[in-house]
């Protein structure tokens, strides 16, 4: 018995089941609007004999902003979701940087080393005919 009085006073509705039921009855989002009034100022010249005159002409616009007048709080639950989200996001940005360095590590461009050796050969091969062709002389 205590059990079952425990468990009801720990159990409890989040805002959203309650707005979601509301809507569900008929209810509606209350929007209200505000107007905001923009007023210029423009200039037009006009000539009067041989001088230019300035008009000022004010001109005003309104602007009307609606927003929604509901607030839904949000549950411990909800907002550890949204956080774990945004951990997880940066995590995979992470890990796409990181493998993205090492394929372009992998990807250099190593120095060719055909020409080395085929220049040492050349070396080598030249060195022996100078001197072959040093004996021939000196004899």
């Amino acid at each position: 018995m205590r059990f079952v009085i425990l468990f009801v006073f720990l159990y409890s509705c989040s805002a959203e089941y309650h707005l979601n039921k509301a809507i569900k009855k008929g209810y509606k989002c209350e929007e209200t609007g505000d107007t905001i009034r923009i007023t210029t100022i423009d200039s037009i010249p006009y000539i009067v004999n041989d001088t230019i005159m300035w008009e000022k002409i004010i001109t005003s616009k309104d602007t009307i902003i609606k927003y929604n007048k509901v607030y839904i709080p949000k549950t411990k639950w909800k907002i550890k979701q949204e956080l774990r989200f945004q951990r997880d996001t940066i995590r995979i940005k992470e890990k796409t940087k990181q493998a993205e360095a090492k394929a372009e590590a992998k990807s250099k461009i190593r120095p060719n080393l055909n020409f080395l050796f085929i220049g040492i050969f050349i070396g080598f091969a030249l060195y022996y005919l100078l001197q072959r062709v040093d004996k021939k002389i000196n004899l």
